[in-house]
């Protein structure tokens, strides 16, 4: 069976997916198991990627305290190449960690450094858990810097190493990790999967954070998973998940206001904004300044299944201030919309510790 979608029915499948309608998940561990992951960016024009995510969802009872404590001790998140995960995706992903390295160059790099893979693993084993400068670099064959690491192969050893799963990230101090041997990190006795199970997993799990998804979009790897659905005004073949098409037929509580961080995950698939949102979304972060046009980092604005406006502000804790730059209005605002919105960025300058500065 083909479920036949309007765009709003559409939309609203998403939002609830995202945890981003009225009804608000209740804490960290229950935001991670929905969406499968959060971004960790340390760009702060108001606030890191992962607390932003997380405050617009939870709202004005999250402290990023909470975060850290899922993580570091109760051990119900782990962090995995930039994002934090729940701990039940983890032995979803143990047959690919198990197959890695794919690419050739990089099997090479590891067996060129075999020596210095033993040294970082006898090291963590005596000292860990330690930061990346803690250990020496001993490669026997270096990597050029690339633009994103120096000339230390530490940092890329010890990258390879959380990708074989033989190492994790057991916490950070301020935005530097904490590196140990993932057997004491991650939880024993977690269940085994084979290959084409665990992918069958994830993808659902994808699917489930979507809500819906283009039957083969490079953003959203759903694959075979959920069932098929059109969506009203598209020629796009999409997925769907069934428990998202059983939750419409529940009572709406209406939508709410939320400011997503660019870096969202919501918004990483821009061909699916543009097809079920009609929102053309492009961060203008490595724009010149003269070509922006909402600004360098502008949080979109989300009104119940509907994206409004931009919200251009940054946090200044020196003042202790959020300073709104400008709230762009895709249509002009109505006065119960603008107390919305205004509303919502109070809470977000309270959740900062922060009062409002408007320069508008």
């Amino acid at each position: 069976m083909t479920h036949e979608l309007t765009r709003d029915q559409a939309r609203r499948i998403v939002v609830r997916a995202q945890l981003l309608d009225a009804q608000r998940p209740g804490d960290v561990v229950e935001v991670a198991e929905q969406l499968g992951s959060i971004k960790i960016d340390p760009t702060a024009a108001i606030a890191p990627c992962e607390h932003t995510v997380l405050w617009s969802r939870i709202g004005w009872s999250y402290e990023a305290g909470q975060l850290t404590k899922a993580v570091e001790g109760d051990r119900l998140l782990f962090e995995f190449d930039g994002t934090f995960r729940p701990m039940s995706m983890l032995p979803l992903m143990r047959p690919a960690m198990r197959r890695w390295p794919t690419r050739e160059s990089s099997r090479q790099w590891l067996a060129a450094n075999d020596r210095f893979r033993t040294d970082v693993l006898a090291r963590l084993q005596a000292e860990g858990p330690l930061l990346a400068s803690q250990i020496p670099d001993t490669a026997q064959v270096s990597r050029p810097p690339d633009g994103w690491s120096g000339s230390n192969q530490v940092p890329l050893m010890l990258e390879f190493l959380m990708r074989q799963g033989v190492v994790a990230v057991a916490g950070r101090d301020g935005r530097h990790r904490r590196w140990d041997l993932a057997e004491r990190v991650y939880p024993s006795g977690l269940p085994e999967y084979a290959d084409d199970e665990a992918q069958r997993l994830l993808a659902e799990r994808r699917l489930q954070a979507a809500g819906i998804a283009k039957q083969r979009s490079p953003w959203t790897r759903v694959g075979e998973a959920g069932e098929p659905a059109t969506v009203e005004g598209s020629r796009w073949r999409f997925r769907v998940d069934p428990e998202a098409i059983a939750a419409l037929e529940q009572d709406d509580d209406g939508g709410r206001v939320a400011l997503l961080n660019p870096y969202d995950g919501f918004l990483f698939d821009r061909p699916r904004l543009s097809e079920v949102f009609e929102f053309d979304y492009v961060l203008e972060q490595f724009k010149p300044k003269p070509q922006r046009r909402y600004g360098y980092f502008a949080h979109p604005i989300l009104m119940g299944d509907r994206f409004v406006g931009m919200l251009d502000a940054e946090a200044d804790h020196q003042r202790e201030v959020l300073r709104v730059n400008a709230v762009h209005e895709f249509l002009p605002f109505e006065p119960e919309e603008d107390d919305m919105v205004r509303a919502e960025i109070a809470e977000l300058a309270e959740c900062l510790g922060l009062g409002v500065a408007d320069a508008r």
